[in-house]
């Protein structure tokens, strides 16, 4: 059996589930022409009949859905919730989401979530850098100090995602999450994403740890280095 296209087998979905919707929008991978044989078609519906927002995963049609459901309250309130952790799931969801009904209330969600992407994240306070440093630095120390090689790949591995972080908020850019980590250091920095993935990959291959250590000096050196002396959390 041949399934329909993605944006096909998203208009039957709704028409069948959804009938009485107010808005839907098909995202994801698919609507960005990046997708794989395992992606499946992320789905945003707003239905003001709902007292409450749901997440469900289906099969139709031969395609595996993932369905956020909202009203129009829940959806900004995950809009700002979105924002104020960095992830910009569901604003990225409907920014680059294909309409797949007709309502006026896509245009303004969509205007939202634009404007949400725009602006970025919170900044990070002087106070809250400093954490972030001093536990990257904890975390850099393990990783150089360590023997054992399957405790440095998770102290790698660590590091990896607390190094994204670091690096984009302090630039005020959206972080990520998985495969989003990449993604979301290559829409800041095209280049220090190849010298990441570099660095990580030239441990997890020859177990060199070397490049990974100096990309974190690299980062770390722009905010005063590493910090261990004088750190304190909670000291009156």
């Amino acid at each position: 059996m041949i399934r329909p296209s993605a944006t096909e087998a998203a208009k039957r979905f709704i028409h069948e589930k959804f009938p009485t919707c107010q808005a839907a929008l098909l995202g994801g991978s698919v609507v960005r022409g990046e997708e794989t044989a395992t992606s499946d078609l992320d789905i945003v519906v707003i239905d003001e009949r709902l007292q409450t927002e749901y997440r469900e995963s289906l099969i139709y049609y031969g395609w595996p859905i993932e369905v956020f459901v909202h009203n129009l309250k829940t959806l900004r309130h995950y809009f700002q919730s979105d924002s104020k952790r960095a992830r910009p799931s569901l604003p990225r969801m409907v920014s680059e989401g294909i309409p797949l009904t007709d309502h006026p209330t896509i245009d303004a969600i969509k205007q939202e979530a634009n404007t949400i992407l725009r602006d970025g994240p919170p900044e990070w306070s002087a106070e809250t850098i400093r954490m972030k440093r001093y536990f990257l630095t904890d975390a850099l120390e393990d990783f150089i100090g360590s023997t054992n090689r399957g405790e440095s790949i998770f102290i790698a591995n660590s590091i990896g995602e607390s190094l994204h972080e670091f690096v984009l908020r302090t630039n005020h850019h959206w972080i990520g999450s998985s495969k989003w980590i990449v993604r979301a250091l290559k829409e800041y920095d095209h280049q220090f994403a190849k010298e990441y993935v570099q660095a990580f990959e030239e441990f997890y291959r020859k177990d060199d740890k070397k490049k990974v250590v100096r990309l974190v000096d690299s980062v770390l050196q722009a905010h005063g280095g590493r910090l261990f002396e004088g750190f304190s959390v909670g000291k009156r």
